[in-house]
């Protein structure tokens, strides 16, 4: 045990009809950063969820500190200096930040049965100032972006005396500028000898913070990478066992000048103001910006979610109301949601059930009942044409990796067979093999006359794929962007100065 923090043998779960894993092996050392990587499915977040109290194991041992343990709950693990970011947000929605960072370990006044609001204040923006992000304090976490949420999380962790952090997907939420600063606190932490488990999809990632990379595939250790000494094919032939040829499938067909959804002058609460753009008949249509920008506000300002209180939205060129979701959905626009948990999924309900939900009305005849046979028939094609790892198409949602959740997520609107389709962080918690068969759909779905809206906090994604980039900054658009002429510079000027700099804006 000399020289290492964490000893993970022989570690061995399984679930009703699944070996999640077998046999896996994880050391830490102090002040180290290890990834550990691997497809949706792989059991990286089983893996540590056994470590942190969540799951008891079947088989292996568990040593921390010199000493074996075997934590019964996630609060015994954070009391023995173990704390962990999980990959589905656990914020309580209805209550405030302060209320959420210390919801369970609140501080009280010495020798009194009174919350010390003032220290709990000053911790928290003590750790929002570490983190270099703005939070609204005083309104509900519910009304915050998830990327805001992301970070809150993140604080919590940060609040507590912690030696090992685990932190599953972390930025699947965030722009490269929230990355960045976040990585700029990995360091700092590694410093201070604290070690860091790190799983994520996005391999640059990986390779920008880690100091070892160990994957797991199909619930087995297959080996580790030394970061520096490795590349991203040898990582992505480890994780999938074979090559993926490239990430960004080569469009076949080029946009029309037919204009099939427009927005002018959209304005409504609260972030978005004055914002204008078109997207063409197959055009894949980039929103980039940092935290705060807009993008998804305006996004559920189109789709009826929110009242917008100025503006016009116009499909082929005729303007339309838009009340409500269920109202876009009857006018081909499809939203697919950043935050799955809570605006996409029915979580006790079956795979087929939520990916079908969206088009019952279509699967239905006149007497109120559902076609079985035709819904089993589309469920099957899109689970396997996504590459969704379940049991059957039968098995209780929750039960899937958050990957393979998102999965079924997209599965369900494209079901929809829509005209405009606007994916907002549509390969969040996705693995590299899957994230580029999403990439495939989105390029055919664009080839085959598809309007696309691509919201990303991945400048790499936006890249590969747009046609055109939105930039917006505090609910405006700065500038948009040409394909030739967008490039990670544009981008963040426009983004953070508002203009980008020899470029013509173009609505």
């Amino acid at each position: 045990m000399e020289n290492k923090t964490l000893v993970m043998k022989g570690i061995t779960k399984s679930f009703p009809g699944v070996l999640a894993l077998h046999d896996v092996d994880l050391e830490v050392k102090p002040g180290e950063v290890v990834g550990l990587m691997g497809e949706n499915g792989s059991g990286k977040s089983t893996l540590m969820k056994i470590l942190t109290g969540v799951y008891r194991l079947d088989s292996g041992t568990v040593t921390w500190g010199g000493k074996q343990v075997s934590f019964a709950t996630t609060r015994q693990a954070q009391v023995a200096g173990i704390s962990i970011i999980f990959q589905e947000l656990n914020n309580c929605p209805n209550l405030k930040p302060l209320d959420n960072l210390f919801l369970g370990r609140e501080l009280y006044r010495k020798n009194s049965p009174f919350l010390d609001l003032k220290t709990m204040q000053e911790k928290a923006a003590e750790v929002f100032k570490y983190l270099d992000v703005s939070v609204n304090m005083d309104t509900e976490v519910k009304k915050l972006s998830t990327a805001q949420q992301q970070m809150i999380e993140i604080a919590k962790a940060l609040l507590m005396n912690v030696n090992l952090l685990i932190m599953d997907e972390p930025t699947s939420s965030l722009s490269d500028r929230e990355t960045t600063k976040l990585f700029g606190v990995i360091r700092e932490l590694k410093s201070r000898g604290i070690s860091v488990i790190f799983i994520s999809h996005k391999l640059d990632e990986a390779f920008d913070i880690t100091d070892r990379i160990v994957v797991l595939r199909d619930g087995e250790n297959v080996g580790e990478l030394v970061t520096k000494d490795s590349s991203q094919d040898q990582l992505i032939m480890k994780m999938v066992g074979r090559e993926i040829s490239t990430l960004y499938t080569k469009r076949t067909a080029k946009p029309s000048d037919e204009v099939v959804f427009e927005v002018k002058n959209l304005s409504g609460p609260p972030y978005v103001d004055d914002v204008s753009f078109a997207v063409h008949k197959g055009e894949i249509l980039g929103l980039a910006g940092l935290i705060g920008a807009g993008r998804t506000e305006t996004a559920r300002l189109i789709i009826g979610a929110v009242k917008k209180t100025k503006g016009e939205v116009l499909l082929n060129g005729k303007p339309v109301e838009i009340r409500s979701p269920e109202e876009a959905v009857a006018h081909g626009i499809a939203y697919l949601p950043e935050d799955r948990k809570v605006q996409s999924l029915v979580l006790k309900m079956t795979v087929r059930d939520n990916l079908t939900m969206s088009i019952h009305k279509v699967l239905t005849n006149w007497f109120g009942i559902i076609n079985r046979t035709q819904e089993r028939e589309i469920t099957d094609k899109y689970i396997k044409s996504l590459d969704i790892k379940l049991t059957n198409r039968e098995q209780i949602i929750s039960n899937l990796s958050g990957g393979n959740q998102q999965k079924v997520v997209i599965a369900k609107w494209l079901a929809t067979v829509p005209k405009l389709l606007i994916l907002d962080e549509p390969t969040r918690g996705i693995d590299v093999h899957a994230k580029s068969e999403v990439h495939r759909i989105i390029a055919e779905l664009a080839d085959s006359g598809v309007a696309i809206v691509l919201i990303s906090s991945e400048l790499a994604e936006i890249l590969g794929l747009s046609d055109r980039v939105v930039v917006m900054q505090e609910g405006k658009v700065r500038t948009i962007l040409d394909r030739k002429d967008a490039t990670q510079e544009t981008i963040m000027s426009a983004a953070f100065s508002g203009s980008a700099n020899g470029v013509k804006e173009t609505a």
